[in-house]
């Protein structure tokens, strides 16, 4: 394609390669700057027709690796109720939460990294009952199953009498949710624990980090887990799922307002059903 190619054609030429399979899901595909230079055409030009190549589903500009083959317009979805299971498939006690099944133990697509750090975040700080400022033990992963693109982020905080009673939890264990069995054995057993959901737009390095683009709302799941030894939070984690990765199912509870209006009355549903 010689001279200023339009980028129709350009797009048109690009996704017969994407269709061909020249290019995998997940994969990077070649640099602006070579398309430019395989193409003869202006980096404009190949800018546009990679957008237009965004707006099928495509393709997914990412901040950190440049663009990428999308999984589909219709990737995996999974559902997440609020059953926890314990898991043991990666050899070691622990805890799968929704959305993961018990039998399977997740990928990184970053190496895992724990510190001890300032917790900056009020509202995280709040909920794991620390001042503002506080060090605690921070917890950063990007997970998902096996041969799917990375599913959630997961920031877990940990307050500073766990990780004093359970130092262990700063490393990675062979099995997801080790960490959580391990401050349980130290003395906090049973955790309990309660989620906060809401809907947001993703910050462009979520949105790099879970391979969307940043026009695609996310999922922000805040856990709070609970001492069972003292009543008081323990740990505090925040997972970021992207909005067509996951759908929530919920089992709905009459409140008290809403039981059965006609407890003594020959005019309700059962009367009805016996043809009293």
């Amino acid at each position: 394609m010689v001279g200023a190619a339009r980028y129709g054609k350009i797009a048109d030429d690009l996704r017969r390669r994407l269709q061909s399979g020249e290019w995998k899901p997940g994969e990077t595909i070649p640099r602006m700057a070579d398309l430019a230079a395989h193409y003869q055409a202006a980096r404009g030009s190949i800018a546009a027709a990679i957008r237009q190549l965004e707006t099928e589903g495509l393709l997914i500009s990412t901040p950190r690796r440049g663009t990428i083959v999308r999984h589909g317009t219709m990737r995996l979805r999974r559902p997440r109720g609020n059953l926890v299971k314990r898991n043991v498939a990666g050899g070691s006690p622990g805890y799968s939460f929704p959305s993961a099944s018990s039998q399977e133990v997740w990928k990184h697509h970053i190496p895992p990294v724990a510190g001890v750090e300032p917790l900056t975040d009020p509202r995280i700080a709040k909920l794991l009952g620390v001042p503002t400022g506080t060090e605690v033990m921070r917890r950063f992963r990007v997970t998902g199953p096996e041969s799917e693109p990375p599913f959630q982020i997961n920031i877990s905080w940990v307050h500073p009498r766990g990780v004093t009673d359970a130092p262990e939890v700063a490393s990675q264990a062979p099995g997801p949710g080790d960490w959580l069995y391990r401050l349980e054995k130290a003395g906090h057993w049973p955790i309990s624990w309660m989620e906060i959901h809401r809907a947001r737009m993703p910050t462009k390095d979520e949105a790099g980090l879970l391979e969307i683009p940043t026009n695609l709302p996310v999922l922000e799941i805040v856990r709070v887990g609970t001492s069972g030894r003292d009543g008081k939070p323990i740990e505090v984690t925040e997972y970021i799922v992207a909005s067509d990765r996951v759908e929530t199912v919920h089992v709905l509870h009459r409140d008290e307002s809403a039981q059965d209006p006609w407890p003594n009355d020959a005019e309700g549903p059962e009367a009805a059903e016996t043809g009293r």
